[in-house]
């Protein structure tokens, strides 16, 4: 809902356009993850392990001072709490879908690095 759009054509390149929409990734994420658990996809797993790495890494790095907080505190908070479950829910298999194995953790893990590093770095 805070998202500016600038004016002129060279400032859409611009890593403080970009940066606006960290959040926006973050909500498809746990949407699509949703949407998979409902329908009970076989990779389901892993999409709750993406967003779940995702969420964490966007309040881990603003905790430590790598990024500033693009997202309000509330926001960070229910991310947060969603992202603990829906790793408690990947890595439980709680709904008897395709577990996960170390090679989708990693991948998942890394994939979440690089999200985060896209919105707020790059």
């Amino acid at each position: 809902m805070d998202i500016e759009f600038p004016q002129g054509f060279e400032t859409y390149f611009k890593r403080e356009y970009y940066s606006q929409f960290g959040p926006l990734a973050i909500s498809i994420e746990l949407l699509i993850a949703g949407y998979y658990l409902f329908r009970e996809y076989e990779k389901t797993n892993f999409t709750l392990a993406l967003f779940g790495f995702t969420a964490l890494f966007d309040t881990l790095f603003n905790l430590i001072g790598l990024f500033d907080r693009v997202m309000p505190l509330y926001g960070t908070i229910i991310f947060s709490i969603c992202a603990l479950l829906s790793l408690w829910l990947a890595f439980s298999n709680t709904f008897e879908l395709n577990g996960m194995t170390i090679l989708k953790a990693t991948v998942s893990i890394i994939l979440g690095v690089m999200t985060e590093l896209f919105f707020n770095y790059f």
